[in-house]
């Protein structure tokens, strides 16, 4: 016997026992983080949540293990973005844009046009790499601008395939295969209804629903009807775009030159002379 084995030794702290008052809590969380156009500065029980999960490890992980069940995965919880989360592929709450295309448009080619309009409002939002890293960085960008940027793509991607010798008709019974730069160039940009409405199926129509789209999943805000509609960015919309700035699709876009990262500004390069515009169809977000 030591002159230590009648000292009694603290027992090690026991983690609290989940109560299913946190459960609760976490998951409440979690519902307040699939609301996206609710933030925490517009409800204190939701700020409140958000405040117990920065300080509050356990719940933090209660709070995530609850997501990860539902399928979910936490992108940030912070007071300006709220908890910010995004659909798994297996998860129910995932909207693929398949499937928002389909509700979209009923042609194939009109559902390749959507995918290429949402990539094309990613790539003018954060047009650099800092813009994606700086929590403070709103893009600002317009329909009108999208839609140029998209015809600009289409115009060098034209040129390319020109000097590469690849500038040939696809076969007619396959739109299917058709390159992006034909799709898009040869449908008008607004067309009009006999009301003298843009067509849906416009270029124009076609970027617009893709930014009200974007609108509802709390990703932009409109600003103004200027320009065919004017947009802001949200802090949960520049996570989900971190995440899809390392796609190749993405990478090859940045690539054509049409959005110059290099020297730090954002601008857009001169349009083409002889390319027929819609009108407003200026730089569609801002040099800071």
């Amino acid at each position: 016997m030591t002159p230590y084995d009648d000292v009694e030794h603290p027992s090690p702290p026991q983690a609290a026992a989940v109560t299913p008052g946190d459960v609760a809590d976490a998951s409440r969380l979690v519902s307040f983080g699939l609301q996206p156009k609710l933030l925490p500065a517009r409800d204190a029980e939701y700020a409140e949540l958000v405040r117990r999960y920065r300080d509050d490890t356990a719940f933090a992980r209660l709070a995530d293990a609850v997501a990860t069940g539902l399928g979910l995965i936490v992108l940030e919880v912070s007071a300006r973005a709220g908890m910010a989360v995004a659909a798994a592929e297996d998860s129910v709450f995932a909207v693929r844009l398949g499937d928002y295309s389909r509700r979209a448009a009923s042609e194939s080619t009109d559902r390749f046009l959507h995918g290429l309009a949402h990539l094309a409002v990613a790539a003018l939002a954060f047009p650099r790499p800092e813009d994606l890293a700086d929590e403070g960085y709103l893009g600002r960008l317009t329909v009108n601008g999208v839609d140029a940027f998209v015809r600009q793509v289409c115009r060098r991607l034209e040129e390319q395939a020109d000097a590469e010798g690849d500038n040939t008709d696809p076969v007619s019974d396959a739109p299917g295969l058709e390159a992006a730069w034909r799709v898009y160039t040869r449908r008008s940009a607004t067309g009009a209804t006999k009301d003298a409405r843009r067509l849906s199926g416009s270029t124009i129509g076609i970027v617009g629903k893709a930014m009200a789209f974007l609108v509802d999943s709390g990703f932009l805000q409109k600003t103004s009807d200027d320009s065919g509609g004017t947009f802001r960015t949200t802090a949960r919309y520049q996570l989900q775009v971190r995440d899809l700035a390392g796609s190749a699709a993405m990478a090859e876009l940045l690539a054509l030159g049409v959005v110059p990262v290099s020297d730090g500004s954002a601008t857009l390069l001169p349009p083409d002379p002889t390319e027929e515009l819609v009108a407003d169809a200026g730089l569609p977000f801002h040099t800071s």
